[in-house]
């Protein structure tokens, strides 16, 4: 899975099975996912279209999800919980069929293992249950907007390694938390109570007790963690987990099994690969790495 975002819009690529209670919703294989932000009187006669002219303009294809909204991508908050990641956008002027500033809760799931058709669909009803309960949590009286949609995505797998997701799983728990708090923040960034001016990026952290961070360029602590002058845009890397054993290495995890290690790959924060996947966001590893001997 790899996900790049511009101005407008957040792209996740990969060969997905996925459900989508959006645009041309459903069940289905698909290679491209995304949300994309429009104006707030937008008003497409044919929005299935709309979001396949989008696709095909971008050379993706229409083997599409897209998602419409009128909140701003830098409000966008992507959160990584092991092998799941969340990308939320929200806004919640929309709660009514009259509203006057009209916007929506996008919510897109991603899982790095496989899930079977039932684990997708439950997955959108765990979705949703989290984000009623992040309402809930900020005394909202309403349950969502008129307008809110979820994709849930997986890799594709001949014998899929989640046949359930209800939130007694691994896989349901991991999303749940995921999208009470990529809710939350996403509102509190809508809604001007945190300013940011570019999307957010949370990482669950298991060190002093399990609980989210936010990691932010400006200020690390931990600068520079690779050498003096590295570029820090893709510190949590778009290519995670690559499983790639000259740039990682599998390590025992701290609540058990194992976790992808790749504390001592610098790849990405080499200044010319890092101008090199802005400027062509869809390069492969491979591409990257033969680049960077040229």
């Amino acid at each position: 899975m790899r996900y790049h975002y511009d101005k407008d819009a957040i792209y996740i690529r990969g060969e997905f099975r996925a459900a989508s209670t959006g645009i041309g919703g459903g069940l289905k294989n698909v290679s491209t996912i995304f949300n994309h932000t429009v104006s707030k009187d937008f008003d497409h006669a044919d929005p299935l279209a709309y979001v396949q002219d989008m696709s095909l303009r971008k050379g993706y294809g229409t083997d599409v999800f897209g998602l419409l909204t009128a909140v701003l991508m830098q409000n966008l908050c992507v959160l990584q919980y092991d092998y799941i990641t969340v990308f939320v956008t929200a806004g919640v002027s929309n709660p009514n069929p009259n509203p006057t500033n009209p916007h929506t809760i996008n919510i897109i799931v991603t899982s790095d293992e496989s899930m079977s058709d039932a684990a997708l669909l439950e997955t959108v009803m765990i979705a949703t249950e989290a984000k009623a309960h992040a309402l809930r949590n900020l005394d909202c009286d309403f349950t969502g907007t008129t307008s809110d949609a979820v994709v849930v995505a997986s890799i594709s797998d001949i014998e899929p390694k989640h046949v359930y997701a209800g939130t007694f799983t691994e896989a349901g728990r991991r999303v749940y938390d995921a999208v009470l708090m990529g809710v939350t923040a996403s509102l509190d960034r809508h809604e001007g109570r945190v300013v940011r001016m570019s999307p957010s990026y949370f990482i669950f952290s298991r060190y002093g007790g399990d609980h989210w961070i936010e990691w932010q360029k400006k200020s690390c602590p931990y600068y520079p963690c690779h050498f003096e002058g590295q570029i820090c845009d893709f510190c949590y890397c778009p290519f995670y987990p690559c499983h790639d054993e000259e740039l990682g290495e599998f390590l025992d995890s701290s609540s058990g099994g194992k976790i992808w290690a790749c504390t001592t790959c610098s790849l990405l924060h080499k200044p010319k690969l890092t101008a090199y996947l802005k400027q062509y966001p869809d390069a492969t590893l491979d591409e990257l790495k033969a680049y960077q001997n040229e």
